[in-house]
């Protein structure tokens, strides 16, 4: 018998998740038992070792790839994390029943941090050097892109560089994934637009626009302010970014980023390696993660949990 969906989405919220192209945030864990997962997990993110990239490749000495990209692989709790019903059943209320997680980030902002560039991402090849799209939905589909579920691993706020959205730009896209977009690391924290200093981690992505003297409507934002613990859910096709850190507070500010998609869609289908932010890592020990449901199509490899929290390729 299937699980009860207990944190589905009603109709409002999946009217206002369509309209907005983002709904939360949502609780999932209290302050404190956050503030605890964060000391249990803190020594196993720094040993990147046992991260899935750690034998990539860089030419600019940029670990990030190892450090911040799928620790839900090879860490226990991020893996828990990524398949907690109080996400996953609001991801399948929007996706369908069928629903996969293919990629994680931790986002950490420390204080002078630059704030994140405004951006959209369909099929997220824009940062990939070979140009591959990273995910390919099926060609009647009426939408791309991936859902985003965003966890304040520590207090989000406007001076410690929380998340910004401008609501109702996810249904089309003011940027070209096709374009070349050039990372180039002194870029990083070292680039300021109308005064304020916002990059994308050694990009600039206004490279990918359309219209080269269109700009974001910013008078429209809205600051995602969220407590310690919290989630929020949106299109990654939305317009996004995130203030810088001003340096008020000398606490970081860490996210961390699961990303879901319906099983039909396509993962890394053109690809054995990702190429980012100047560094490469084989894709060999990769593999999707089937969240909710089951897979009707056979298109992509996923990887299971073993008696230690630990997962690996399934083929």
């Amino acid at each position: 018998m299937a699980r009860t969906k207990t944190f589905a989405l009603t109709a409002e919220e999946l009217e206002k998740f369509a309209r907005d192209g983002y709904i939360g945030p949502f609780d999932l864990y209290t302050e404190d038992e956050m503030e605890g997962y964060l000391k249990q997990i803190r020594p196993k993110l720094l040993k990147t070792k046992t991260s899935i990239y750690a034998d990539g490749q860089t030419e600019s000495g940029n670990t990030n790839l190892a450090a911040s990209y799928d620790r839900h692989i090879d860490v226990d709790f991020l893996a828990e994390h990524i398949a907690r019903p109080e996400i996953v059943d609001r991801v399948s209320s929007i996706l369908g029943p069928d629903t996969l997680c293919w990629r994680t980030e931790l986002f950490p902002k420390y204080p002078g941090d630059e704030g994140t560039d405004w951006h959209q991402a369909d099929n997220f090849s824009s940062v990939d050097g070979s140009k591959h799209p990273h995910i390919v939905w099926p060609e009647d589909a009426e939408f791309g892109g991936t859902i985003t579920a965003w966890t304040a691993f520590t207090e989000a706020s406007v001076a410690n560089g929380c998340l910004q959205f401008i609501p109702g730009t996810h249904t089309s896209m003011n940027y070209d994934e096709t374009k070349v977009m050039e990372y180039n690391p002194d870029l990083i924290n070292a680039v300021e637009k109308d005064g304020v200093k916002r990059g994308l981690f050694g990009y600039d992505y206004r490279q990918l626009q359309k219209d080269p003297d269109w700009s974001p409507d910013e008078s429209k934002a809205v600051s995602q302010v969220m407590r310690q613990g919290q989630f929020i859910l949106f299109w990654s096709t939305l317009m996004h970014a995130s203030h810088p850190h001003s340096g008020e507070t000398d606490q970081m500010r860490l996210g961390f980023a699961s990303r879901y998609l319906p099983t039909q869609v396509q993962v890394y289908p053109y690809s054995d390696e990702l190429q980012e932010f100047g560094a490469r890592a084989s894709l060999e020990k990769y593999g999707c993660v089937l969240t909710s449901g089951e897979d009707r199509y056979g298109h992509n490899r996923f990887v299971e949990s073993t008696v230690n929290g630990f997962r690996f390729p399934v083929h």
